[in-house]
Order: structure tokens, then C-alpha cells, then sequence
């Protein structure tokens, strides 16, 4: 292991730990995972024998303090990373959160100015603005294809958080809990948006619950519940340009995702057949003045300087959280801050924060 090895502990040994962050981290020379800590020893070993991890440990707060580990992420359920961030912070070690960061806004801020005040580098995982296709999009508008942005349009569609779910995810039932269609898809999906077209600068919003009673499918238990599953949002752009949003969960045939930016000099459109776990990254389509047609959309294909992993052969889903880990390491190594971090997170949040009050004022 080279002195510039950033090496990790993992805390959680859930399905994204053991599907995403851990294959990811392995293609990846710059780190090293040394340790990782789950609820039980039995599953703590487990997880470190399948991906040949030197430590495993029954208590997060052992890993936090091994000094042994560079970067400490936290890998659980939302409501669970608030005292494991910060203890990794006071230990003064990096840190890595999932996003949702925290479940209230007010807990993120802490975070962010905790981990700011003590110098420590932070990442959320706000991966799919990583994505090649995502990244390309971005370019080709700042550099103009669009010309001056008029629209953004973007549709979410997904067969989770719908009014059947498995007994291992009941937890999410609970609308503090903070795991639902706008936090989680919104929250991915609308970076992804405004990282490409520019921030939203006024809003009206419309979050509905249209399963208000959930069910638990192994045992057929119903609760009622109040978290959404359906949001549709219109604002303006910083720009001056104007944007649509719409999430849907709960999709018996998902649509995926589609975002179209339509500008004075052309259209861009950005599709993929799933919003998770996706086999293929986001497919770009564009027609602009310079095109050769100049009358129909077409393959854009994403120039291969985007796609820079060592290894391509992970769905996209997880090589998008693999360009986010090597974004950190880049960070590291050259003082920059191209990773999402806690501000992020915090913007984000604020943003939910919006959609949620204007839906509540436009229903009073």
C-alpha cells in the first residue's frame, strides 16, 4: 500500500454498501479498505471476508477510532448518521455520508460547520451528477450547444416506494424517517438538473401522498403513512430560464428518467430506461444551428476523456459512486473540491425544504 492510498472504513453492511460502495472502492488504486463495522459481528465478518477486508468490528465507534483509517463512511440508515458523522469528524478524520446526509436541514448545517471548523474533508453521496453523460451534458451546455437555457424539463419515474414494501425497508414508512420518493430521487435528480442548467430561483410545488396506507408484504400489516410519493414542481432558473419537475413513485411499469433542455440555438435530452441500478449510463440526444441535420435529435455520443475508470465493467449505478470516490481522491491530492460535499447536502436540503413549504401553502 503506497503512502497515498486513502484507506477506508466502511460503516454499515447493508445492499448498497455490498452492491455499490465496495465493488466501486475495489477498482480503485488510490484507496484501500481496511476495516468496516456493521450492527452485528457475524455480519461484520462477513462483509470483510467476501471483499478481503483486514478488520471487521461490532462496534462503528472502534472503526472510527482505528488509526489505521483515512476515511471514515457512513453507510446507514438516514436517521443513524448523526453521531457517527460527528464523532468521525471530532477524531478528525474524513468523512463520507450518504445522502440523505441527516434527516432535518438544521442537523446537516451542524455538520457542515462542525466538519468545516475542523478542517476535515467531506463528501456526500450525490453521485449521478458524476455520471459521464451528466458531466458531458453540463459542458455542452456551458459551452453553449443550447444556447441561452429557455426550459428544463425532468421526469423521474420509479417502481420504488410504492404501497407494497419488504419488511426490511418498514422503517421508511415513517415520513420523519426521511427516505422517500422527493428526498431520495429528488434529492439525486434535481442536483443532476441544476448542476447542468443552473439554480432555481422561485418555485410552486405540489407533494402529494397518494398511498397514505402501506403495506407490509411478508406479514400483510397496513400503516398508515404520510411521506410522498408524488411531486410535481414549475419555477424559474437563475438564468431566466423556466424548469418542470415531476417524481413519481410507485410506478407499476417505471418510466425512468427524461430531462430536455430546450434553448435559443437548440435541445438537449437526456433519457435512461431505469433511475437506479442502471445497466447503462444516461443516453444524450441533441440538435442545434450546427448540426448537420439541424431538424431532429440525435445520438450524442460522451466523448471517452469522461469515462476514466480503470474499470467500466460494474453497472453504471455503481460506477458513477466509483467517479465520485476518484473525484475525492483528485480533491485530495490537488486542493480542489469537485466531489459534492456537506454544502451540497445543505443545498439540497434547503431545496426539499422549498418544495415542501410551497406545497404546503398551495394546499392551506
Amino acid at each position: 500500500m503506497s503512502k497515498q492510498t486513502i484507506r477506508v472504513g466502511i460503516i454499515g453492511a447493508g445492499g448498497w454498501t455490498t452492491y455499490g460502495h465496495l465493488p466501486a472502492l475495489g477498482t480503485l488504486p488510490e484507496f484501500d479498505v481496511v476495516a468496516v463495522a456493521a450492527r452485528s459481528e457475524e455480519s461484520a465478518k462477513k462483509a470483510a471476508g467476501k471483499f478481503d477486508i483486514p478488520r471487521a468490528y461490532a462496534d462503528a465507534y472502534e472503526l472510527i477510532k482505528d488509526p489505521g483509517v483515512d476515511l471514515v463512511a457512513v453507510l446507514t440508515p438516514t436517521s443513524q448518521r448523526v453521531p457517527l458523522v460527528k464523532a468521525a469528524i471530532e477524531a478528525g478524520k474524513d468523512v463520507y455520508s450518504e445522502w440523505p446526509l441527516t434527516t432535518r436541514t438544521p442537523d446537516s448545517e451542524e455538520l457542515l460547520a462542525l466538519a468545516e471548523a475542523k478542517g476535515v474533508r467531506h463528501i456526500v453521496g450525490l453521485q449521478r451528477r458524476q455520471g459521464p453523460a451528466a458531466r458531458y451534458a453540463r459542458d455542452l451546455v456551458a459551452r453553449g450547444y443550447v444556447g441561452d437555457v429557455r426550459a428544463a424539463r425532468i421526469s423521474v419515474g420509479v417502481d420504488a416506494f410504492g404501497p407494497v414494501m419488504p419488511e426490511k425497508v418498514a422503517w421508511t414508512f415513517d415520513v420523519d424517517a426521511f427516505t422517500h420518493v422527493l428526498s431520495i430521487y429528488g434529492g439525486h435528480f434535481l442536483d443532476v438538473l441544476f448542476q447542468i442548467v443552473g439554480p432555481p430561483k422561485n418555485l410552486t410545488a405540489v407533494v402529494e401522498t397518494q398511498f397514505p396506507e402501506l403495506t407490509v408484504a411478508e406479514t400483510g400489516k397496513t400503516v398508515t403513512s404520510a411521506k410522498p410519493d408524488q411531486v410535481m414542481a414549475i419555477g424559474t432558473l437563475e438564468n431566466g430560464g423556466l424548469f418542470s419537475v415531476q417524481l413519481e413513485g410507485g410506478q407499476k411499469f417505471p418510466t425512468g428518467l427524461q430531462i430536455d433542455i430546450t434553448g435559443t440555438e437548440g435541445v438537449l435530452r437526456i433519457t435512461n430506461d431505469r433511475a437506479f441500478q442502471n445497466t447503462e449510463d444516461n443516453t444524450l440526444h441533441g440538435v442545434n444551428t450546427t448540426s448537420e441535420d439541424g431538424t431532429s435529435l440525435a445520438v450524442l455520443p460522451v466523448p471517452e476523456k469522461y469515462r476514466s475508470l480503470p474499470d467500466t465493467s460494474l453497472d453504471e449505478s455503481v460506477q458513477d459512486l466509483a467517479h465520485l470516490y476518484a473525484a475525492f481522491a483528485r480533491d485530495k491530492r490537488n486542493g480542489t473540491t469537485e466531489a459534492t460535499t456537506f454544502a451540497d447536502a445543505v443545498r439540497q436540503h434547503h431545496l426539499i425544504d422549498r418544495i415542501q413549504q410551497s406545497s404546503e401553502n398551495f394546499t392551506a
